[in-house]
């Protein structure tokens, strides 16, 4: 079975941290115990915490202290093909955004996972839907204002989430790194690669084509959908590079503000040191600009 696994890029990691060092906060209470309320004015890091029935809905959750209606929050989204994955995939993005942005509150999601049995849509974008329902409830004190970091399928999710399923327009902007953006692309359809992907995604496969439409983000984008910044690599093995223009040419098309960003002889998402720290240079300016 093809997956389109991800880690973050090549030499990413060290990179974060040495620039995330000097804002790094301590860690002022650990509770993986769900509560009934959790005190405004305290720290958290809460992990394990169910936003559903399933064994597979639950979540790690950072809430600042001295939060409000008015605390933002980053919505983290692991990649792993639909099938697999793991939210600890982002443990390292989620350490870093909480030293970048103590202000912010962050949860880091998994969902439950897809087989041919069972795909991955629709549930996993109401997985999606339970999560931003649960970490907007009194009990964790932040608004529902939202910013999602999605790699892979899970950029995937994160664009077709916001562009088809948000009609109140929580999502504020979206960070999506090598994401399918276009499974109506011949470069998807026609490539023996990527067959096993389409069952893992949607009852019927490749032959249900109204389904094939419907999950693809780039078909859903509207003038309201959210800012979207993009990042692809120009020799990537399970995402062709056609996705990303076939994503902005959408977001263009309806006004919507957008950056696309090609690393050439790039893969999936193994972006070199020079290519890892423009990468997180634009993540940073973009938050800046959108979700302070």
């Amino acid at each position: 079975m093809m997956l389109l696994n991800f880690r973050f890029p090549k030499g990413l990691i060290p990179i974060i941290g040495l620039l995330f060092t000097v804002f790094t906060v301590a860690c002022k209470k650990n509770n993986p115990t769900p509560e009934t309320s959790y005190e405004a004015a305290q720290e958290y890091n809460l992990q394990n915490i169910s936003y559903g029935a399933d064994n597979q809905q639950k979540m790690d959750i950072y809430l600042p202290a001295n939060r409000n209606s008015n605390t933002k929050v980053f919505v983290l989204i692991h990649g792993g093909g639909w099938s697999g994955g793991d939210k600890a995939d982002f443990t390292s993005l989620l350490n870093s955004l909480k030293a970048y942005y103590p202000d912010h509150a962050i949860i880091n999601i998994n969902y439950r996972l897809a087989t041919q049995a069972s795909p991955a849509f629709p549930k996993q974008i109401d997985d999606i839907q339970s999560a931003l329902t649960e970490i907007s409830l009194p009990k964790y004190s932040v608004s529902s204002q939202f910013l999602l970091f999605g790699a892979s399928a899970g950029g995937h999710l994160s664009m077709l989430y916001a562009y088809g399923y948000d009609p109140n327009h929580h999502v504020k902007g979206i960070c999506n790194t090598v994401g399918p953006s276009d499974l109506t692309d011949p470069n998807y359809l026609n490539n023996p690669v990527y067959s096993s992907v389409y069952p893992i995604l949607i009852n019927g496969g490749t032959q249900n084509q109204a389904g094939i439409e419907t999950v693809s983000p780039a078909l859903r984008v509207t003038a309201a959908s959210p800012p979207t910044i993009s990042f692809y690599g120009s020799a990537d093995p399970l995402v062709p590079s056609t996705q990303m223009a076939r994503l902005h040419d959408a977001l263009n098309a309806n006004g919507v503000y957008n950056q696309a960003t090609m690393y050439q002889g790039a893969g999936h998402g193994n972006w070199d040191t020079a290519q890892s720290n423009d990468y997180i240079a634009k993540i940073v300016l973009f938050v800046n600009a959108y979700f302070q």
